[in-house]
């Protein structure tokens, strides 16, 4: 049999193309072990960088609250500015509309001070005029007392010493040691002597002394001092009446007057609580007083007083009188207390009373 011829070429080519084949395959095979690895060291890189910023967004998240709260806290702050901002505004305004009402009741006060200033000389002028006819002739042999001096005491033609029940009010606060707060002060300062015999407190001692002396016999009278309380200047207490039927009493309660030092506050609430107890009602008070009351019903708990507040002092005070007895005022004006004047008149004038304010060399 015939041996078959070998076609070397066909052996070689399918051998070459194996080797070939095998060798593309192992060459994925390595691409793809290559790729597998780098996928995993990429996937760590990956896990790494989200872990990383997974913390930077906590943190973030984290600042954002804060940021948020900080912001909430600041509208907070704003909005309570405004509200604060609104409240000044409108207590601002209220105190401009306050004040200009004060400017204006300043300027009423001031108006009412000339017009009344203008009437009391008017009326000293003509006290003079008429100052004989002041007490009748007939009534100074009935006198209880005398009083001595210079000068013509028979000047108040507008006081009437008439009526059964008489009280007389002094007051004896510190403000009655002179007429400016720069004197009340040195004075204050001064031994006893220098305090009691002050011009001014004198001057009001003297006309309680000049009062007193046109008392007839068996008048019943009060004499009452009062600065922050009030007391009577005869023995006893201030709710009961002393008959006048010799000098010796009112010698004895104008002594005691001028051994009395002023001090302290002014309190017409506690003079005029004593009147309002006496029984039987008084027929006529006369008040010798320097200014406005400083002191109330209560103690105040503060340093100082206003125009104002001495107004509302004075007003509440008067409630405590009572009815349909004249007052009459006799004033020792402070610097200062421009509204005393006014006020003084009106309660005078309402209560069918007179009021005067003497001069320096009086009585």
């Amino acid at each position: 049999m015939a041996r078959r011829a070998v076609n070397v070429f066909s052996l070689s080519f399918l051998d070459a193309m194996t080797c070939g084949f095998g060798a593309v395959i192992l060459f994925f095979m390595i691409i793809n072990a290559n790729m597998d690895e780098r996928t995993r060291v990429a996937l760590e890189l990956n896990q790494d960088q989200i872990e990383r910023y997974q913390l930077r967004l906590s943190s973030a998240e984290i600042t954002l609250e804060e940021e948020q709260e900080n912001v909430i806290q600041l509208l907070e702050e704003v909005a309570a500015s405004s509200a604060f901002r609104d409240q000044m505004i409108a207590e601002l305004q209220e105190a401009v509309i306050e004040l200009e009402v004060l400017i204006a009741e300043n300027q009423e006060l001031q108006d009412s001070v000339s017009s009344i200033e203008e009437e009391i000389e008017s009326l000293q002028n003509e006290n003079e005029a008429l100052s004989a006819n002041s007490i009748d002739a007939d009534r100074v042999g009935d006198r209880i007392r005398e009083v001595r001096g210079d000068g013509n005491r028979q000047y108040l033609t507008g006081l009437r010493m008439s009526g059964q029940n008489i009280v007389i009010l002094i007051d004896a606060s510190t403000s009655m040691l002179a007429r400016n707060l720069i004197d009340i002060f040195r004075i204050r300062n001064m031994d006893r002597d220098s305090q009691v015999s002050a011009k001014k407190w004198i001057q009001a001692v003297d006309t309680v002394d000049w009062l007193t002396a046109q008392i007839d016999p068996g008048t019943n009278i009060q004499i009452i001092a009062f600065n922050e309380s009030s007391w009577s200047l005869f023995e006893g207490g201030v709710d009961q009446w002393h008959q006048v039927n010799d000098g010796s009493q009112l010698n004895d309660a104008v002594n005691r007057l001028r051994e009395t030092i002023p001090n302290g506050g002014t309190s017409l609430h506690s003079a005029f609580s004593s009147v309002r107890n006496l029984n039987p009602k008084p027929d006529n008070i006369f008040l010798l007083v320097d200014g406005l009351p400083t002191i109330g019903e209560i103690e105040p708990q503060r340093p100082g007083v206003s125009g104002r507040e001495r107004l509302e002092y004075f007003s509440r005070a008067v409630r405590q009188l009572p009815r349909n007895i004249p007052m009459n005022v006799i004033l020792y004006p402070m610097e200062g207390d421009p509204q005393a004047a006014p006020a003084y008149w009106l309660l005078s004038l309402n209560t069918g009373g007179s009021m005067m304010a003497p001069s320096e060399d009086w009585p």
